[in-house]
């Protein structure tokens, strides 16, 4: 699963990939429910910040908002959470995942995952509008899709061998006119 990242590219590098908008800069834990750098679907240069934590347009509370960080991508066609949602593209530089180094998992070493060069990337994600029935205040709210791990991130989330789905250039495209993709990504990490 994917539950905490970070975004360290500048505007710039941003307008250099064909991104218009001001990017946000951070470390996100997805429990903290962060507003996050994102383009979506109907407008794909443009980013906007949509909150983590997808709350489907039907439901009546923000409550679910703690179970949708992700979205399993062998689900996300059927799942009523997240069936209605779009395609959005989340923006990051690294992830952090835990390795369990015992089989409870007291013990865990921390590593930050990124690609070779520490290029920008896109997590695949989901959206949704939501509307707050009590004061009618509209959010777009987003997921990371996650898919099962493999390679390295097969050793290092050694738990629930799930990864985030991470998309090159070339698969963000792909990804928001909703064509198939292969979704393996090499990736440098680094331990803590």
């Amino acid at each position: 699963m994917c539950f905490h990242f970070k975004q360290s590219k500048s505007d710039k590098e941003f307008r250099e990939k064909n991104f218009n908008g001001k990017p946000l800069k951070g470390i996100y834990n997805g429990f903290d429910f962060p507003v996050v750098s994102t383009v979506a679907d109907d407008d794909p240069y443009f980013l906007k910040k949509m909150n983590w934590g997808l709350i489907p347009n039907w439901s009546k509370t923000d409550e679910i908002r703690k179970f949708t960080l992700n979205a399993r991508y062998e689900t996300i066609n059927t799942k009523p959470s997240f069936k209605m949602a779009r395609r959005c593209l989340i923006f990051a530089d690294g992830f952090f995942e835990w390795k369990w180094i015992d089989a409870q998992g007291k013990r865990k070493q921390k590593y930050l995952v990124e690609y070779p060069s520490s290029e920008l990337f896109a997590f695949a994600g989901l959206y949704d509008n939501w509307m707050n029935m009590l004061t009618g205040e509209i959010m777009t709210t987003c997921s990371i899709v996650t898919t099962e791990a493999i390679g390295i991130m097969r050793e290092i989330h050694n738990s629930k061998y799930r990864m985030p789905i991470t998309l090159n250039e070339f698969q963000q495209k792909k990804w928001l006119s909703k064509n198939e993709i292969d979704f393996f990504s090499d990736f440098k990490t680094h331990k803590f």
